[in-house]
């Protein structure tokens, strides 16, 4: 009790205190935490997923000596929901699992292994890579241009397959020229038209499947995700 000015006694109330700053930047801290245990969590469930994947037939369609793959829906999907930078992480994880198959799992990485292996490592590491860092980045700036829809899914899903593709292509023609030549001209064709014709089935395959099971994989963790 305290004493009031006209001499009576007036209830006691206790005074407020302010929560100090550094206890709101340590909530702060733990919620980033939070934030980075989950998506720890999620980086190894995706991982898993891209595993699984490449040592099952869920994740290689083989048609004799064509191979088409769909492990970049996760990785889209990582790249989405965390960003770039868990994008090129699956990406990197992509091109390690895609490396493996040159041991006896796939004859043309067999093939490209016996030719180089530091090469074929890089073929199968940076294009992945660049892959799902390039697939978050392009996500995020169509989020801003189109906050409503799908069309920042979808363009990222199909971005998956079709940056995949071309960058694979690319480092195939920089990094094995000579063997590539060899095979095109062993067909009577350029080295050009050897490449656009090796790919054109194993890219329109990737590219529809990806555009349409990687967009609506996308939109529904991404929402899940937010909430």
């Amino acid at each position: 009790m305290r004493n009031a000015g006209n001499g009576g006694m007036e209830p006691y109330q206790p005074e407020e205190y302010a929560i100090p700053d550094r206890m709101a930047v340590g909530g702060k801290f733990y919620m980033e935490k939070k934030l980075n245990v989950r998506d720890l969590t999620q980086l190894a469930l995706l991982t898993a997923i891209i595993l699984l994947m490449t040592f099952t037939p869920l994740g290689y369609l083989k048609i004799g000596a064509v191979e088409i793959t769909f492990i970049m829906i996760p990785v889209v999907v990582g790249a989405v929901v965390m960003g770039s930078g868990a994008g090129a992480i699956l990406g990197a994880v992509f091109g390690l699992s895609s490396f493996s198959q040159c041991f006896g799992m796939s004859a043309f990485g067999t093939m490209l292994f016996g030719v180089s292996p530091l090469r074929t490592f890089l073929v199968c590491m940076i294009p992945r890579v660049l892959m799902g860092w390039l697939c978050g980045l392009i996500f995020v700036a169509l989020k801003k241009a189109f906050p409503n829809g799908i069309i920042s899914y979808a363009v990222a899903s199909l971005c998956g397959a079709l940056i995949n593709t071309v960058l694979f292509i690319a480092g195939l023609g920089l990094l094995f020229s000579d063997t590539m030549l060899g095979m095109a001209t062993d067909s009577g064709i350029s080295l050009l038209t050897f490449l656009i014709s090796f790919i054109t089935l194993n890219s329109l395959i990737e590219m529809g499947v990806c555009l349409v099971v990687g967009t609506a994989i996308t939109k529904t963790v991404h929402q899940v995700v937010q909430k």
